[in-house]
């Protein structure tokens, strides 16, 4: 009687694991993007998911390291400092991950140490977003958030409720409505609806009316509203897309660029002036509004958003004009007029891979997308970054046809 006990009780914890690893949309997904919206075509979609698959083994090799606690895990900083991991990498880590399940046996159990690592390292205020730093050691180097991070740490959540329920270990749902919560009540302006630069940014500063034009993430909000069905991620939505459409219209007519940050969303709003708080091209089209025509399109891909195809039209007629289509010519920053930034003649792949996403929103970008794709895959691993070669796979999952709608 107990040797049947304990094969029942095996057999039902073999079949609670079969469940919880249960993959619901294993890459390659070959998602069917909105109409008239293209892949690279010069290749077939074995060739795109191939190339997605060996840069994804080298990609997490390098960068998804084991925490002192290896329950943890994280994504490695790679920067010269004392930083382990960012709240940024670790978004953009968690989002690879649960897309690439199905393909990667092991996805599950890497996601979830990388969730455990997120969970154990709050900011100060708002409990269930991420501080947005720690050291070699593992502790936080200060407890503010960058709102970035949690909105791609948000978003990973709600790929693996889909992708493997929630029912498990984790209850992926929960957690994600719970810092997309404190999303809304810490990172969002809620007099402009606008996106806030992180936690510590009091209602009674001057940069209270100030936004990072990177944080905006039109598809996320659109899964924001779905999961929890608060509209007021469609104010955040409606709100910043007038205000990039405002800044190209009056700061770049030619180039359909926006700079890295804006200043005074609630009175005039203007690129930010140099020094405003990361280097003298915050006012530019520098490494942070690199990833803008990436997170623009992907509204339109995913939910055929015509303000999308405006904004990215104006970028991709201007930066196939200034490269003489060839993508060769993408320098690493421009100013908003569409010149580049001095000494900025060199690769970038943050630069390189959103202008390829980008360009998939109109089928007259055909030949520009696929030698932009040939171009991309070219460059090594080894010779990057980690904020590079992060933005390169999540890329080249978009690109692929492999990123889907929650």
């Amino acid at each position: 009687m107990l040797k049947r006990g304990i094969t029942l009780l095996l057999t039902l914890l073999t079949c609670h694991s079969l469940s919880a690893q249960h993959v619901s949309k294993p890459f390659p997904q070959h998602t069917i993007y909105t109409k008239s919206s293209i892949l690279p075509n010069h290749l077939n979609q074995q060739n795109l998911d191939n190339s997605v698959l060996t840069f994804y083994w080298q990609w997490k090799s390098r960068y998804v390291k084991q925490a002192a606690d290896k329950s943890q895990s994280y994504i490695w900083f790679e920067r010269p400092g004392n930083k382990q991991c960012v709240s940024e990498g670790q978004g953009y880590g968690m989002i690879i991950v649960a897309l690439m399940a199905g393909a990667d046996a092991s996805a599950k159990t890497v996601y979830d140490a990388l969730f455990r690592y997120y969970q154990l390292h709050p900011a100060r205020k708002g409990q269930y977003l991420m501080a947005w730093a720690q050291d070699k050691k593992g502790n936080n180097t200060d407890h503010s958030s960058a709102t970035d991070g949690d909105m791609d740490i948000a978003y990973s959540l709600l790929l693996a409720d889909k992708q493997w329920g929630s029912r498990g270990n984790v209850n992926y749902l929960k957690a994600a409505k719970l810092l997309i919560a404190d999303i809304m009540k810490y990172e969002i302006n809620r007099h402009q609806f606008t996106v806030l630069l992180g936690n510590d940014v009091e209602t009674d500063s001057d940069d209270y009316f100030d936004t990072r034009t990177s944080d905006f993430m039109p598809s996320h909000f659109k899964a924001f509203k779905a999961a929890t069905g608060d509209v007021r991620w469609d104010k955040v939505t409606d709100n910043t897309y007038r205000l990039f459409a405002h800044l190209q219209q009056k700061y770049s007519p030619d180039a359909g660029l926006v700079p890295d940050f804006i200043q005074q969303v609630n009175k005039s709003p203007r690129p930010a002036r140099p020094m405003y708080l990361e280097s003298k091209y915050d006012g530019c089209y520098n490494y942070n509004a690199c990833r803008v025509p990436w997170r623009i399109a992907a509204d339109y891909l995913l939910y055929g958003d015509e303000r999308a195809k405006v904004i990215t039209g104006k970028i991709n007629r201007w930066i196939r004009s200034t490269s003489s289509d060839n993508p060769d010519n993408i320098s690493a920053g421009y100013t908003l007029a569409g010149n580049d930034l001095p000494t900025r003649h060199f690769e970038a792949l943050s630069f390189i891979a959103p202008f390829a996403v980008s360009a998939m929103t109109d089928s007259k970008n055909q030949q520009w997308l696929n030698h932009t794709w040939d171009y991309l895959l070219h460059f090594k691993l080894k010779d990057y970054d980690y904020y590079d070669n992060s933005i390169k796979m999540l890329n080249m999952i978009i690109l692929s046809g492999n990123y889907w709608k929650i």
